[in-house]
């Protein structure tokens, strides 16, 4: 059996992950990407709003064990410019829920979301997401999985999302609206599943990860 290596726990608590693992593609060319089926995420959505809407997700995502994470940024076209996020994506077994960072009232779920040690966060690039959402508002994180951190560790030289996509679920995630506005009012249709689809790959590799005995939670 391969040693297993634990990771600091700012990337990773309580899971390890496996060293190396023989059968699985380190990359997939961009020939082989062209060819994956295009995949998006078809279930429920909820654009967190009424209070209703924040009840809800607050049930639902404490009731979980695993939670898709993801941000949007308004996109920079100057040299030097940058934004702070502007979105939030959690995704649990049901629901993608999609928090815009304008509602101040929001901030809370999402501050008690990261700091709950029962809940494993995972996504892909997070230290950095992590980090800029902290100049939006506090929070202390725990329990927070970097998806490209465990598949560098694991000998892949793609850890991107959408790479991981094509290696490990055999699909394409579409990149149309990722320059889009994500600071608008009002979100499109099309946004709303293109950053929904993000933070649904997130859990689905976490799930796919721990089936092919990459890391163990």
């Amino acid at each position: 059996m391969p040693d297993r290596m634990r990771y600091p726990d700012s990337l990773m608590n309580p899971a390890t992950a496996v060293d190396s693992h023989s059968g699985i593609a380190r990359a997939i060319s961009r020939e082989e990407m062209a060819n994956l089926p295009i995949r998006r995420y078809e279930g429920e959505v909820c654009l967190v709003t009424t209070p209703q809407d924040r009840a809800r997700a607050l049930a639902d995502l404490r009731r979980e064990s695993i939670v898709g994470f993801d941000t949007e940024t308004r996109p920079a076209f100057r040299k030097r410019e940058s934004h702070l996020p502007c979105l939030v994506q959690a995704a649990t077994a049901s629901t993608v829920y999609l928090f815009q960072l304008r509602r101040l009232d929001l901030l809370q779920i999402l501050a008690e979301l990261l700091a709950a040690p029962r809940i494993v966060k995972t996504g892909v690039g997070l230290a950095y997401d992590l980090r800029s959402l902290k100049l939006v508002f506090p929070f202390t994180e725990k329990n927070v999985l970097d998806l490209g951190v465990v598949a560098r560790r694991c000998g892949l030289e793609q850890t991107g999302l959408r790479n991981l996509a094509g290696i490990f679920l055999g699909f394409r995630i579409p990149k149309g609206t990722r320059t889009s506005n994500w600071a608008a009012a009002q979100l499109s249709a099309q946004q709303i599943t293109y950053a929904a689809t993000d933070a649904w790959v997130c859990r689905e590799l976490l799930l796919r990860f721990r089936s092919l005995g990459l890391i163990a939670l």
